[in-house]
């Protein structure tokens, strides 16, 4: 092949190829923008669905269920320096091959956990469980640990605390390093707090009723003195209306303060379901509402909804936004 036909191919390589790169290559992200289609660093669509997340250092990372179509496929974990753009780390838990195990592929893994124990330095992720080929049978919670916050975490144990079925479920770390485990019980119609032992690998019996309203997907946080529950009702996969609890101790009296959202389709919750509020770093008193759209029929698409939390009045609320950034936060002051 000659020379100049060497060149002319060359050129046509880069011609064909060229845009396809530039079409697929991760756009970086200033901006959260609720319910979009949000890509990690490979332009692959976040897949961390029900989760939570942790700062070490300077770095966010954020666990949340692997999902195929429906299929349950362990726990991912990303990395963040700003919370906008995400590294997709690896699979922090997965699945084993055996069968006969807790976590054998075939199992539900949902609402991934993760908290750090100073005592220990361990890191540990609390989940709802249920067993392989058993449906929503088992209502089990589980633990496994890490010693480095990407894992792989190894499983320890799965239990109903305390005798008590656990389903929809998160760990909240108080501000004296206690950690509690609050979950949705007895087929959803009690919400239930246990306080964990110092390692945060069991729940001690200090374990309460906190109410029989049938709701699940619990996200707490404090402000002020005051604890404030977000939860959502029971209907399934479908968006429904949530409710704000407070309390001045974790073990109550709640009381639920009513709908907490504001804007189109507030009375679903913007067509989405509490999973966890994150404290933002270096900005007292502002706190992310992090929500899933679910999309049923392929939940590995299901997109993420992420709101301020709007603290200027008596009660906190979540107002809809098309499109906001951390900013927010310093001029709602």
């Amino acid at each position: 092949m000659k020379v100049t036909q060497v060149f002319l191919y060359s050129c046509m390589l880069i011609c064909w190829f060229t845009p396809a790169i530039s079409q697929n290559a991760p756009q970086k992200h200033t901006s959260f923008t609720p319910g979009e289609l949000w890509l990690d660093d490979q332009g692959q669509h976040i897949n961390a669905h029900g989760g939570s997340i942790i700062k070490e250092g300077s770095k966010y990372y954020w666990y949340g269920e692997k999902r195929g179509g429906r299929a349950s496929q362990g726990v991912n974990v990303y990395s963040s320096d700003d919370l906008y753009n995400w590294k997709f780390e690896k699979l922090a838990l997965s699945p084993v091959d055996d069968s006969t195990h807790a976590i054998a592929w075939g199992c539900i893994i949902e609402r991934p956990k993760v908290v750090y124990n100073e005592a220990t330095k361990t890191y540990v992720m609390w989940f709802h469980l249920e067993l392989r080929g058993q449906g929503y049978h088992a209502a089990l919670a589980a633990v496994a640990t890490s010693k480095t916050p990407t894992g792989p975490f190894q499983y320890v144990s799965s239990f109903r605390p305390n005798g008590n079925m656990s389903r929809d479920m998160t760990v909240y770390l108080d501000d004296d390093g206690s950690a509690y485990h609050i979950y949705a019980s007895e087929d959803n119609y009690q919400l239930r707090i246990s306080k964990l032992t110092a390692d945060f690998l069991n729940p001690t019996t200090q374990d309460s009723l906190l109410f029989r309203e049938h709701r699940e997907a619990p996200a707490v946080f404090k402000h002020k003195g005051w604890y404030y529950l977000f939860t959502s009702g029971c209907t399934g996969w479908k968006p429904n209306r949530a409710a704000l609890y407070r309390a001045k101790n974790l073990f109550g009296p709640w009381e639920n303060m009513g709908d907490p959202m504001r804007g189109p389709h507030s009375e679903i919750t913007f067509d989405g379901q509490s999973t966890f509020i994150l404290p933002i770093s270096g900005k007292p008193n502002a706190f992310v509402f992090m929500a899933n759209r679910w999309i049923p029929n392929n939940l590995k698409d299901s997109r993420y909804l992420w709101l301020p939390i709007q603290l200027n009045e008596s009660l906190p609320f979540v107002e809809w936004m098309d499109e906001w950034d951390l900013s927010w936060f310093d001029k709602a002051k």
